[in-house]
């Protein structure tokens, strides 16, 4: 089992900055990938960004050049540093962990709300 604890989310407005932050606990191995995925409302949870323990990061195409993705391996921890936010980021974030074993754990959720 692996435990995700999210916290940092909150009502932003527009424009502003947000950053999330994961702690990652339990049986987790060497050679895993830490995310964040979000779900507005209405639709289809998607994915915002992850980074994988060698620290290779991918991102959505809505969120490139205004949200960055990072990791301390040795704290098992991810960070979201979310800026220029615009009201269509509005979501509940959720931080993900995967491996090679295809073991997948979420964390609770963290609402992001950015009013206009």
């Amino acid at each position: 089992q692996v435990q995700l604890v999210e916290s940092g989310g909150g009502l932003v407005q527009a424009g502003g900055s947000l950053r999330l932050s994961c702690a990652a606990s339990g049986n987790i191995f060497s050679s895993n990938v830490l995310g964040w995925y979000r779900q507005a409302p209405g639709k289809q949870r998607e994915l915002v960004a992850a980074i994988s323990s060698g620290g290779n990061p991918n991102y959505a195409d809505s969120v490139k050049g205004r949200f960055t993705i990072a990791r301390d391996n040795a704290k098992n921890t991810v960070w979201l540093q979310m800026n220029s936010l615009k009201p269509e980021d509005t979501a509940v974030y959720y931080c993900n962990y995967r491996d090679a074993f295809a073991y997948i754990y979420w964390g609770q959720g963290t609402q992001v709300p950015v009013s206009s």
